[in-house]
């Protein structure tokens, strides 16, 4: 089954290629560069614009994927999973041989901006120019000017981790044909300039559709209905719904709920962890309370979604459930309580948590298993965390007391199996 999958892949591929070859050579597409100017050389040394750079790729989260591990910071290094093969972050500080050091603003904006390397080679869409080509040039020069300012630091880069045919570069052709759409961000003029800034925010430089939007198979991103969520590829964690309106996966949360997940790593109606846990601590927990709120005023304007449809399958869950009410007597309620509401600032509430009702289960059974952990930030210096239960709980024990917070108090969501924890056993946390 594997090796046909792999076989229609590659006639895909290939006949993808072929049309968006053919695309690409008969339509017009603007210059990438033309939105940017030649950039004289003393203003990028402007302390002042170097500042707002440090600030925008805070924003961006630039950190986390360049710097690896132990690694100086933004020396690149840093393997980032795919479905597809391993694909390592490359350095971005101005050493001229392994970074940035040659580079010109006008490469910089055409990497960002149209996903194209110094020399025209394609970029992989592992760095998300799908969402950084909304980045206004103005912010987009800022946040080279900061990258400029950073000591050099000599690190070549590691081999791509691809195989035949993801390591064809020109097969990149048919997929931004399919899902690359090239263009800074456009305000909406019947919209709140709190408003259009939350959306640029999120759409753009903070890449939050990234995450929390499904895939297909090819990799490309299902934005309709935006920011819906969806299991992040090759991480098995599941980036929920950010809709705050009717069935989202904020439904009942509050603007200060967000400001308060964002600004500290919890809030009133749960904690971050898994990688939303580094987004925090390296990105949000930095950002500006305008900022913070702008998002929140965006997020609250998605749509309602579609009511979860009434799970109709066979499974008896009277036994489950008997079984997880008692784990979780056991080893859940003298920190989550007896109906799940937690403790305020301690404890995060199991009763319409997001990370609980999420379709999959799948975060709540690493949680489980594995133990949370949320971020350190200035506003939660010492925050609490979650021991793991892989070792005392079995297969059985772990589905049963997953299934019964994901079917109590105010949750409704679908049972888990223990085939569906064995899966996740052993998956490591990071």
């Amino acid at each position: 089954m594997k090796r046909m999958r792999f076989i229609v892949m590659v006639v895909v591929l290939l006949a993808l290629l072929l049309v968006g070859g053919w695309w690409l050579r008969g339509g017009k597409t603007p210059p990438v560069s033309q939105a940017a100017s030649q950039v004289d050389a003393a203003s990028l040394k402007d302390p002042a614009l170097i500042a707002k750079g440090a600030y925008l790729a805070a924003v961006g989260d630039c950190a986390s994927c360049h710097t690896e591990q132990g690694g100086a910071r933004y020396a690149g290094g840093r393997v980032l999973a795919t479905p597809f093969g391993n694909i390592p972050a490359p350095n971005i500080t101005p050493d001229r041989e392994t970074g940035l050091g040659g580079w010109s603003f006008e490469d910089f904006w055409q990497a960002l901006h149209s996903g194209k390397g110094r020399h025209g080679e394609l970029l992989y869409p592992a760095f998300s120019y799908t969402s950084f080509t909304k980045v206004s040039h103005d912010d987009a020069l800022a946040i080279f000017a900061y990258l400029q300012s950073l000591a050099p630091v000599h690190q070549p880069a590691k081999p791509l981790g691809l195989g035949f045919p993801y390591n064809v570069r020109s097969s990149l052709k048919a997929w931004r044909a399919l899902y690359f759409q090239e263009g800074v961000y456009q305000p909406d003029p019947s919209r709140s300039e709190a408003w259009n800034r939350g959306a640029y925010l999120v759409q753009g430089l903070g890449h939050c559709n990234e995450c929390h939007a499904p895939r297909d198979s090819l990799g490309g991103m299902q934005n309709s209905p935006s920011l819906a969520g969806g299991q992040i590829p090759a991480q098995d964690w599941y980036a929920p719904d950010l809709s705050m309106k009717a069935n989202g996966g904020l439904s009942g949360w509050s603007e200060q709920d967000i400001v308060d997940m964002l600004k500290n790593g919890q809030s009133a109606r749960g904690t971050a962890f898994g990688p939303m846990a580094e987004v925090v601590a390296k990105s949000t927990q930095h950002m500006h309370e305008d900022d913070l709120r702008a998002i929140a005023t965006y997020l609250q304007s998605l749509p309602p979604r579609s009511s979860i449809p009434e799970d109709k399958s066979p499974l008896d869950t009277t036994p489950i459930l008997a079984q997880g009410a008692k784990v979780y007597a056991a080893r859940c309620a003298d920190c989550h309580g007896d109906n799940g509401e937690g403790v305020a600032g301690i404890y995060p509430p199991l009763s319409g948590n997001s990370s609980v009702n999420e379709p999959t289960g799948i975060n709540a059974m690493r949680a489980v298993l594995l133990g949370g952990f949320s971020p350190v930030t200035d506003g939660n210096p010492r925050p609490y965390s979650m021991p793991p239960f892989a070792q005392q709980l079995n297969d059985s024990d772990v589905a049963a007391v997953v299934t019964y917070i994901r079917q109590s108090w105010s949750n409704k969501a679908s049972p888990i199996l223990e085939r569906d924890v064995i899966k996740y056993r052993h998956t490591p946390i990071d």
